[in-house]
């Protein structure tokens, strides 16, 4: 067996624990002596805490070794070893209204800890995150400066999920204030691991894997409280929170004037007004119920700046017509074979890259999934999956590295025999918990199960269930796209088929009052010259910072499947 000092590991003494200087790393920093690598000397591994790299004597090291996004993730237990709590660690929790009784019950304590931004180790208050009896995680805060990191591939969990009772749940930024709430008798307190995403940004599934890694503990829960910072930041996670964990459940905190979170409160006012506060906490506004002085700081902000559009679709010539707003339904439609799926499937692709966008599918004409994977490889890449006359196919490299970005950004949802469309809203709803969807494709509607009520009519259907999936984008801040097919067209006078309204979709003029957007895809495929076009058209805006009513062309590359700005390049 190999030995550390084959890796350029020394190692000084001979408990299970040792700390040493980086070999990979040590040359790049500017404290080349800093013992940032982590040597346990029983197990015989190491993990850098400055650059990451890690092994072991059985399996060797490698720092450029990277893990498949899709395979099962294997997480690293932190070496945490309880001990009592020192002077300094119980007068710095003092200061903050926090008791010796709770730092001791908490089982925090003070240890020297290496920080990769200072290159250099220093005290540090140690977190335990315990998940029953094991700690899974650790998180750690500097005694005097305020920076914090946690174990490298460690188990991301809420801290204190041991405490959720089922009756109420309170949600917090951070560990103090936790803490904080565990010392005014609030003992149903959680601590989000990671803080919040910064001030409007789009957060990633990545950002909120514990929650998934906690579901099964949230999702029995009738009341969760968000008590987050009172910051730009602490909005964005309140908001996410709220998105992902089910709004009809989720309360809100209000901080008074001149303290941002739990602690604030705690010390400048006391712990009776932190427990008011928590009591105080009002129900997330009802959908479609608003009282005007809760819009007072939307109505100030929008004094300061234009209508807001939707986000953009990839395509300039598109986003003068139609953007995509979060909430909102959208229904496509055109003829078989024209390109509705090939324009879904690469507007989902450009939200993926413009904004972080994760969609889920439910695409039953394409089944098996491989086949409809290909086609997003393809529109990926750039490249074919197969080989097509003069233009190679793409690499295995490129192919796997796509398939790590869709693995990030896109679910496929595969019905077994029928989905109705309440099933799927389910599904839908469990993806906004665990994966975060921002869009969800329905393609096609004939292909889900539609069997109705006694004596409900099709119509009646058809608005009924446009209405569930309106509600649910509304609810969830989810954009939902209905690929529907026309009833049979007739040709025109020059042998062509119209192109066709939302009207000409089998079921009623529901298709077009229900939608916020209606968008149609044609071809001219019977003209060589041009059957490559495809015409988009926008033919109903409900809101119209939006976009507005008109047509614009777009040149499909047939064998990669993208669609490019007509005259644009691949």
């Amino acid at each position: 067996m190999k030995r550390f000092q084959d890796f350029g590991i020394e190692v000084i003494g001979t408990g299970p624990q040792a700390y040493t200087t980086c070999p990979q790393c040590q040359a790049s920093r500017k404290k080349k002596n800093a013992k940032c690598l982590s040597v346990n000397l029983e197990k015989q591994i190491w993990h850098c805490h400055h650059c990451g790299w890690s092994g072991s004597l059985k399996f060797g090291g490698d720092k450029n070794s990277r893990p498949f996004a899709w395979k099962p993730k294997t997480y690293r237990k932190p070496e945490f070893i309880p001990s009592a709590p020192t002077s300094p660690l119980l007068a710095w929790f003092a200061a903050r209204g926090i008791t010796d009784l709770t730092v001791q019950v908490s089982q925090v304590r003070l240890q020297s800890v290496y920080f990769p931004q200072l290159e250099d180790s220093i005290d540090a208050v140690v977190f335990p995150y315990f998940d029953g009896a094991e700690v899974v995680n650790c998180k750690y805060r500097g005694l005097s400066q305020k920076v914090f990191r946690q174990e490298f591939d460690a188990k991301k969990i809420l801290y204190g999920v041991n405490d959720i009772d089922l009756e109420q749940l309170v949600i917090v930024e951070g560990e103090i204030d936790k803490l904080s709430c565990l010392e005014v008798g609030i003992v149903s307190c959680v601590s989000v691991p990671d803080g919040a995403p910064p001030e409007h940004s789009k957060p990633s599934d990545q950002k909120f894997e514990y929650l998934t890694n906690c579901e099964a503990v949230l999702a029995p829960l009738k009341k969760i409280v968000l008590a987050v910072d009172n910051d730009g930041p602490g909005k964005t996670l309140e908001q996410e929170l709220a998105r992902r964990l089910g709004q009809e459940r989720c309360w809100r905190v209000t901080w008074p004037d001149g303290c941002k979170d739990a602690n604030d409160v705690l010390v400048k006012c006391g712990a009776d007004a932190l427990r008011l506060c928590i009591a105080d906490a009002k129900p997330w506004p009802i959908d479609q119920v608003v009282y005007p002085g809760d819009l007072a700081d939307d109505l100030l902000a929008l004094r300061e700046q234009r209508e807001a559009r939707g986000l953009p679709t990839g395509w300039a010539s598109v986003d003068e017509l139609y953007t995509v707003l979060p909430g909102e339904l959208s229904i496509v439609t055109g003829i078989p074979g024209h390109g509705k799926s090939e324009f879904i499937d690469a507007l989902a692709l450009n939200l993926a890259r413009s904004a972080g966008w994760s969609t889920a599918f439910c695409s039953p004409e394409n089944l098996p999934v491989t086949r409809h994977l290909t086609k997003l490889l393809e529109k990926h890449t750039g490249a074919p999956f197969y080989d097509k006359g003069s233009r190679a196919r793409m690499t295995q490299l490129e192919m796997v590295d796509a398939l790590e970005f869709l693995h990030a950004h896109v679910s496929l949802i595969v019905p077994e025999e029928s989905l109705t469309i309440q099933d799927l809203l389910a599904k839908a709803k469990a993806l906004v918990f665990q994966k975060g969807i921002r869009g969800l494709v329905l393609d096609p509607w004939n292909e889900f199960d539609h069997r109705r009520a006694p004596g409900l009519s099709e119509t009646e259907h058809v608005s009924a269930s446009l209405g569930l999936l309106r509600r649910f984008a509304r609810t969830h801040g989810v954009h939902v796209w209905v690929v529907a097919h026309p009833a049979k067209l007739q040709k025109n006078m020059e042998d062509k088929y119209p192109v066709p309204r939302p009207y000409d979709i089998s079921g009623s003029a529901h298709w077009y009052n229900r939608a916020d957007n209606c968008l149609s895809i044609w071809r001219d495929v019977g003209d060589e010259q041009r059957r490559h076009e495809v015409e988009v058209h926008i033919q109903k805006i409900r809101n119209k910072h939006v976009g507005t009513v008109g047509m614009t062309t777009l040149r499909w590359d047939a064998l990669n499947g993208r669609l490019l700005e007509k005259g644009g390049s691949t």
